[in-house]
């Protein structure tokens, strides 16, 4: 039984072969995600027909399956008299026309997670150079899933963690400055669904170091005022907060007087304390 694909993986497939056809010289671009042991063509740019549509290659079968089981790019000049290959897809990467395809698989810790693919209809040779966007591309994705694992990891350590009701102080510190580190990170997540996962993430460890009668009903904090607010927790001055969140410090000084407002708080420090108590923060 095939593993069906997961949502945020088709979206970040579709973004980095979108940006394949606008980033390099080939005019077809396509990829997919590796499951089951076979890459899933899940997105397809620039094709003049439908072969490429729903494409699976196995492991070691045509050139994407070589490129997974070398965990290297693989290129065909001419994919037609290509040897060193299979030609097991030929139905498909020849129907379309191609005639020279370049295939580089994302690599994520050592392992391969995804095929994207480039193809022209006329023999094109490749140089390092012309190759290079590829690459860049390639590394965003296996960038991407790598945050994707280490929030999957720390939910799961968080879900399997027992609540406590008190955590020794310098466990305390290292929550919330994992908070404030977390925070910045989803600052500059575009993914939707990896972005939903960060905020279930954030709201764990904000409930953490407090019991269940300490938490409040949750104060209507926007998302750079939590930011603020998280890195004033850490004894960050608002200069040293401008320069962690990329902001003017006037800005800082804006959003942490908000914030103090909502939280009808006169001070900072009352304010961090009043958000540890309703839940907001660690």
């Amino acid at each position: 039984m095939r593993t069906p694909p997961d949502e945020s993986d088709v979206h970040l497939i579709e973004r980095a072969v979108g940006d394949l056809t606008r980033r390099t010289r080939f005019p077809v671009a396509f990829g997919g995600m590796l499951r089951d042991g076979a890459v899933h063509v899940s997105a397809v740019a620039g094709a003049r027909t439908r072969h490429l549509d729903a494409l699976v290659v196995e492991s070691g079968r045509g050139l994407g399956g070589r490129a997974v089981l070398e965990t290297r790019p693989r290129l065909a000049l001419d994919y037609r008299t290509a040897k060193g290959i299979t030609h097991d897809y030929d139905r498909m990467v020849l129907g379309e026309g191609i005639a020279t395809l370049f295939a580089v698989p994302v690599i994520v810790s050592g392992t391969p997670r995804a095929v994207l693919y480039c193809g022209s209809w006329g023999q094109a040779p490749l140089a390092e150079p012309a190759a290079r966007p590829a690459f860049a591309i390639a590394d965003d994705v296996a960038a991407e899933l790598r945050v994707r694992d280490e929030v999957e990891r720390r939910l799961a350590r968080v879900h399997a963690a027992p609540r406590a009701t008190a955590l020794p102080a310098a466990a305390q510190e290292q929550l919330r400055e994992a908070y404030a580190h977390l925070r910045r990170i989803t600052a500059g997540v575009q993914d939707a669904t990896l972005r939903q996962r960060l905020n279930e993430l954030e709201k764990r460890l904000a409930t953490m170091a407090a019991s269940a009668s300490e938490i409040d009903v949750e104060a209507a904090l926007s998302p750079r005022e939590t930011d603020v607010l998280a890195c004033a927790a850490l004894g960050s001055t608002n200069a040293e907060i401008a320069v962690a969140l990329g902001l003017k410090e006037t800005t800082v000084k804006s959003y942490l007087s908000s914030a103090m407002a909502k939280l009808d708080a006169t001070t900072r420090h009352s304010a961090v304390a009043k958000a540890r108590r309703a839940g907001i923060l660690p």
